[in-house]
């Protein structure tokens, strides 16, 4: 799979200076965590789930989760695990899900057809660590699409428990499995008992490193502990006493000095009815043209103008992804997370090997200065972010991947 790998190769030549590469489930974790993308969730009870995710994986998601947590009622969760079994057992019976055999070790980024898979990163969202080791044996051999696991309200006191379950099935499985706690509890979002909480979680996390792909925020239980919900108009940074738990979040569990671990973007809430983002006529405009304003228009009207802004804003705060609850979400997320043809640049220059000493260089784009051991986190965290996301053309913007991850 890969990024904008909906799309056709002609319209990506086009749009990238260097393409997205091309990833598996037996990438490096490095390059899993960041190519995340979108996280779209979907109730593990949707009664035709397999094609669910066929659908989705043809518009370019390349992770998903399945939800056995708060997208449910608890009486529908006996039903939801069945239905998980019955539709894995769909989806592995199909010749295109194409996955290295189990128990054979990670390679690194794989290109070749025949390990090739068109299915997304597949997640099951928990409640009781039981669930984990249960459902990789109930599985069986279609447990071979799984990814991992996401682990609700994730403390070290309760993560321990989910933690040991996932190494028991790695155990029993013979295949490597994913964490990935969703930092939501009360204890973290109470001052006076955070910085213990955050102390805590690093602990368990940094023991378990090998298995935690991805930290997830849980910015919706957050609010609810007082009572609020952002508008449509609102960033999640409007929130101040949201906006205080993710600083603190970064700043344990974010850094960049190999203690820290990719954190991603809160969800956003709104959409309209309806699966498709623009009117027929709007995403006929002829955005290659420079008619952005329609776009904006076009935004403004769907309630996106508020998601694009917390996604820009997600980057600045250091995260990185986003969960999604609804499908015209995936594209705006991954069209933002394309490196522009002018950070590609600057994180080059950062990064040249002669400039290992450090020093002072002026842009490439002749507009601000780059200095080389300040910038340089920055700039590896970008390359990175490159090679799973590709780089745009000096004249393509967001407008263009928009436009051409809708067509796709």
């Amino acid at each position: 799979m890969r990024h904008f790998g909906h799309i056709p190769s002609a319209v990506r030549t086009g749009l990238f200076h260097r393409e997205p590469v091309e990833f598996t489930p037996d990438s490096p974790a490095r390059t899993l965590a960041v190519a995340l993308g979108a996280t779209l969730y979907s109730p593990a009870t949707r009664p035709r789930l397999a094609d669910a995710v066929r659908k989705q994986a043809g518009r370019g998601v390349v992770s998903m989760v399945l939800c056995l947590e708060d997208s449910i009622s608890d009486a529908e969760v006996e039903a939801g695990e069945a239905n998980l079994v019955r539709h894995f057992a769909d989806l592995a019976a199909d010749p295109a899900a194409r996955t290295r055999p189990s128990g054979e070790p990670a390679a690194g980024t794989v290109t070749d057809a025949d390990t090739a898979t068109d299915l997304p990163l597949l997640f099951i969202r928990v409640r009781e660590p039981r669930q984990i080791t249960d459902l990789v044996d109930r599985l069986g051999a279609s447990a071979r699409l799984l990814s991992g696991f996401v682990l609700p309200k994730f403390t070290e006191t309760r993560g321990r428990a989910f933690l040991e379950a996932l190494a028991e099935a790695e155990r029993t499985s013979g295949r490597r499995l994913f964490a990935m706690p969703v930092l939501e509890s009360p204890e973290l979002l109470h001052l006076e008992t955070r910085a213990e909480t955050l102390a805590g979680i690093a602990s368990i996390t940094d023991k378990y490193r090998d298995r935690v792909l991805a930290l997830r925020l849980g910015v919706t239980d957050f609010c609810s502990a007082y009572g609020l919900r952002r508008s449509p108009d609102m960033t999640a940074y409007d929130i101040k006493i949201v906006a205080n738990v993710i600083a603190d979040v970064v700043n344990v569990l974010g850094r960049s000095d190999g203690t820290g671990f990719t954190v991603t973007g809160p969800v956003w809430e709104y959409f309209r009815p309806g699966e498709r983002m623009f009117k027929p006529q709007l995403r006929r405009s002829p955005f290659l043209e420079g008619r952005a304003e329609d776009l904006r228009t076009a935004l403004i009207e769907h309630d996106l103008d508020g998601l694009l802004r917390e996604i820009e804003l997600d980057r600045a705060n250091g995260l990185l992804g986003k969960t999604c609850i609804h499908p015209t979400h995936v594209v705006p997320v991954h069209a933002l997370s394309v490196v522009s043809h002018e950070e590609w640049s600057d994180a080059q220059d950062i990064l040249r090997p002669d400039r290992d000493g450090g020093g002072v260089l002026r842009s490439a784009y002749t507009n601000k200065m780059n200095e080389v051991k300040p910038h340089r986190a920055w700039a590896e965290r970008t390359l990175l972010r490159a090679e799973v996301f590709g780089v745009a053309k000096e004249d393509v913007g967001f407008v263009d991947l928009l436009t051409a991850g809708l067509a796709g």
